[in-house]
């Protein structure tokens, strides 16, 4: 006599998804505007990456005593630059920070990356350029820091935790996640710059 299998598998632990009305939805199934457990870790993950870049910036403007000492923030004429590039003691382009060093064009670039970057990830939009901005910027900071290096340049150890996947790493892989997922569409302003023209005929922008 044959035995039959039912064709109906168990599907697993799986987190239900809430839509915005406060009804539940049927664990995998998917909703219009649905509040998933996954939608809401990336917007969150988003939110927090924006505030990282945003303090950065505001703490190099003002000088709050944390990375920055007081009185030697942006406004008070101290270089956002400076003190990090003018420190690079290894790696293949220390000669070439050094040079950069304290540039007007390099503080500027610098800030105003910080700044868009994190206002970017906090509203939602133009995510794919965050990331893209983002990722060459952690790129730089990362040679900058030669994490592959035991020693640095006058032989002393370089006290790499990791020869690659440091925090720079992370934070770029983070950032082209939150662009790929659209994680700015829960929590953010991602649906409505979506349906701007512009970025409608360019999609680099979304």
């Amino acid at each position: 006599m044959a035995v039959h299998q039912s064709t109906h598998r168990g599907s697993g632990f799986r987190l239900p998804s809430f839509r915005r009305d406060g009804a539940v939805s049927a664990p995998g199934s998917v909703e219009a505007g649905a509040l998933t457990a996954r939608a809401c870790v990336f917007a969150s993950a988003r939110v927090l990456m924006g505030f990282v870049f945003l303090w950065a910036f505001l703490d190099k403007t003002f000088g709050f005593g944390y990375a920055t000492a007081s009185g030697k923030g942006w406004v008070d004429g101290g270089s956002p630059t400076e003190g990090f590039l003018g420190h690079v003691a290894v790696g293949p382009m220390e000669s070439t920070f050094h040079s950069w060093a304290g540039a007007v064009w390099a503080d500027w670039l610098f800030m105003l990356g910080l700044l868009g970057i994190g206002l970017a990830l906090t509203a939602g939009v133009a995510l794919r350029l965050a990331a893209f901005a983002g990722t060459v910027m952690m790129a730089l900071m990362w040679v900058a820091e030669w994490p592959p290096a035991k020693h640095l340049s006058d032989g002393s150890a370089s006290m790499s935790t990791n020869p690659f996947a440091d925090y720079h790493v992370v934070y770029a892989v983070v950032l082209i996640a939150l662009a790929a997922v659209s994680a700015g569409n829960v929590f953010g302003l991602g649906r409505l710059w979506a349906r701007l023209p512009i970025v409608r005929d360019h999609a680099w922008l979304r």
